[in-house]
């Protein structure tokens, strides 16, 4: 079977029987008897890199371990596996859904990176609600907004809060759970004039 997966349809020429083997997905494009079927698939949403991983553990039974490389590759890594999951969600691949995201997890941790607005808007359009995929990039998310030390805040976010109220639930109930239930200070209780449209210092007739 052809395959052309990515913008640049990069071209893998596949034995039908293995992918079929292990997912049905790919059985609409088998041939059958007496019928003229197009053996060939265009997969041109999906990433090249990924992809490459998909044939790897087709082939051989598994992925490359990013703890095995080294440190400039290992971003790239964790990327392609993210990228792996969405395909093998897309196919019906469990087990090497599974492997991708475990990857995906710790190439982030090994790479001190994480994804951005910009590679976490496309999981919340591709994915369903409580996909395993969205739980862990909404704690993520959450984790950078409330570090002191990160430069992200909820700004950061934006592109994402606007095109996915889901992402938003997410992400605050991630923050309520990270917080241990601890009660946040109740600002009815403020005194003066902290919620008045003036500036600080400035003189308060109200007070």
């Amino acid at each position: 079977m052809d395959v052309y997966v990515g913008q640049n349809k990069r071209h893998w020429c596949l034995h039908q029987d293995l992918l079929c083997y292990h997912t049905p997905f790919f059985e609409d494009h088998v041939p059958e008897k007496g019928k003229q079927k197009n053996d060939k698939i265009e997969l041109l949403e999906e990433d090249p890199r990924a992809f490459e991983l998909f044939v790897k553990w087709l082939y051989q039974g598994r992925i490359d371990d990013v703890s095995d490389m080294p440190m400039d590759k290992k971003w790239d890594h964790a990327d392609a596996c993210q990228k792996l999951y969405l395909l093998c969600d897309r196919v019906g691949m469990p087990q090497l859904k599974n492997i991708a995201i475990d990857q995906f997890r710790k190439g982030c941790f090994e790479a001190g990176l994480v994804p951005g607005p910009e590679e976490i808007k496309p999981i919340y359009d591709m994915t369903p609600p409580r996909s395993p995929i969205r739980k862990l990039i909404s704690q993520i998310a959450a984790r950078q907004i409330m570090d002191p030390e990160s430069q992200s805040d909820a700004s950061t976010y934006r592109i994402c809060f606007e095109a996915s109220a889901d992402f938003a639930i997410d992400v605050v109930n991630a923050i309520r759970q990270g917080a241990g239930a601890k009660l946040f200070h109740d600002p009815t209780q403020d005194i003066g004039c902290a919620y008045h449209d003036h500036g600080v210092g400035h003189f308060c007739k109200v007070s």
